[in-house]
């Protein structure tokens, strides 16, 4: 009875989870998504507790709902607490998180069937032989090595993911012939793996694979430059995903299948969708480490002036245009101005100016990190335009007004062959009859590249913190009523 309710559980949860994914594809859904999957999750954690097979002493019962009330609070207050611009670093720690469990579930599964199978008699290793038994311990034995190697290596990947977003260890290390180390290392680990399947190897030999496969999560990742960041997030949650898919197979889980299953191919599926965005394979991305240039790369041959322009000057243009396109970047994050840029679009609106926002795939420092950050100002979701479809616009738009924006709308993507960019399509801002650029300072963006389009004809930079800069505007343009 208690196994058939429990089968039941895990089918309403393992429906919650597809539910709440596909939920999550609309921005004006995805709450309601997150919070069925929540609840689907919530579902099955208690029914695995409650309707499990055999007894369960109230000590364990404590430890448990500790650990569970424990995990609860410190993600709860982690979460609520958390700034817009630190949400790809609390993405990457979670994720980090989830890498290490799986690979701990496999520490320990290790050593419940390797101390099963030494508690077997001869007679019964050999029946188990006959009846096939071998080939199953072998699966059981995959799945544990599987589990362990992905889950480390996103474990540790993730910590330098976290390092890298948090500006600890802001700059790409690269090691000599790194490429051809890196490929090395990853044959090693999985040979290692290997290895211990086939031979059922020893406790040591299991905390040495461990131990290598953390060392290949850090030298994954610690090549990567800082545009790729986004991507490197999205690859390391599918394997997380995969880690936790292979934890199903080894408890014939199904939702944890289920849930491990759809993570990895959500990400892999994002993974793949960003690399199109940058017009790049994912094994440059992996091995080619880009965004690691200097801050001059490609564009040493820089002609220009830069021109700025004032608050009221810019009242007047916005005041009398017809068309504006807002593009968001992570500066508009840092100064937390989406509610301001919200208030601005509502004031244009009024006064009859058409208002859109233009999102690149790999704006900011997560996938739809810009997404995230107009929502919570209620922007309506109608008005973010995706980059193939605002791009064709640009020629009738009057003004397009780049907040905090870098890498996403520099033309030496598309002009300077030189330039780590080069290749990757962008936000074609520079076809617009004019460019307004909000930006605290002349610093280059997250690829460490100067950008072109500082130094456009037609381009004026508008100096200043995004939210005091936006606010001053907004009062300026009120004046003119």
């Amino acid at each position: 009875m208690k196994h058939n309710l429990l089968e039941i559980c895990y089918l309403i949860g393992s429906i919650t989870f597809i539910i709440g994914l596909k939920m999550m594809g609309n921005a004006k859904t995805a709450r309601k998504g997150n919070l069925i999957g929540a609840a689907g999750m919530t579902i099955a954690i208690l029914g695995t507790i409650f309707l499990h097979e055999g007894c369960i002493s109230a000590t364990i019962f404590g430890l448990i709902f500790g650990a569970i009330g424990l995990g609860t609070a410190i993600g709860w207050m982690t979460a609520k607490k958390v700034q817009m611009t630190k949400m790809p670093e609390l993405v990457s720690m979670f994720n980090g998180m989830g890498g290490a469990c799986a690979a701990l579930i496999s520490l320990i599964e290790y050593n419940h069937l390797r101390h099963a199978a030494e508690e077997l008699p001869p007679f019964a290793l050999a029946a188990m032989a006959m009846m096939g038994g071998a080939s199953m311990m072998y699966g059981t034995m995959l799945a544990i090595i599987a589990g362990l190697i992905i889950g480390t290596i996103s474990f540790s990947g993730s910590i330098i993911a976290y390092l890298k977003l948090n500006g600890t260890m802001n700059q790409p290390i690269r090691l000599p012939k790194y490429n051809v180390i890196n490929t090395l290392v990853m044959i090693g680990v999985f040979t290692f793996g290997g290895y211990i399947v086939v031979t059922g190897g020893s406790s040591m030999l299991v905390y040495l694979l461990f131990a290598a496969a953390i060392v290949y999560g850090v030298l994954f990742t610690i090549p990567i430059g800082g545009a790729d960041m986004p991507v490197v997030i999205s690859l390391l949650n599918s394997f997380t995903g995969l880690a936790a898919a292979f934890g199903g197979f080894l408890y014939s889980n199904k939702i944890m299948l289920t849930g491990g299953i759809l993570v990895g191919s959500a990400g892999t599926l994002l993974t793949l969708i960003m690399c199109k965005a940058m017009n790049r394979p994912l094994s440059n991305v992996i091995f080619g480490a880009f965004g690691g240039g200097s801050a001059t790369a490609g564009t040493t041959d820089i002609k220009g002036s830069i021109k700025d322009i004032q608050v009221a000057d810019l009242a007047v243009l916005m005041n009398y245009s017809k068309r504006v396109v807002i593009v968001p970047g992570y500066g508009l994050a840092v100064a937390q101005a989406q509610h301001v840029i919200h208030e601005l679009e509502l004031l244009l609106e009024e006064r009859g100016v058409e208002v859109k926002y233009a999102i690149h795939p790999v704006a900011g420092r997560m996938p739809g990190h810009m997404n995230v950050l107009l929502a919570e100002a209620n922007v309506d979701y109608g008005k973010l335009i995706e980059m193939d479809d605002i791009n064709p616009e640009f020629e009738q738009t009057d003004v397009v007004l780049v907040v905090g924006a870098n890498d996403v709308v520099n033309p030496a993507a598309k002009s300077d062959p030189a330039s780590p960019i080069f290749g990757m399509p962008i936000l074609e801002v520079d076809k617009a009859k004019n460019i307004i650029i909000n930006k605290r300072s002349m610093n280059a963006g997250y690829a460490g590249i100067d950008n072109l389009l500082f130094y456009d004809p037609k381009a004026s930079m508008f100096f200043g913190d995004a939210k005091k800069a936006l606010t001053e505007l907004v009062a300026e343009l009120k004046t003119m009523e």
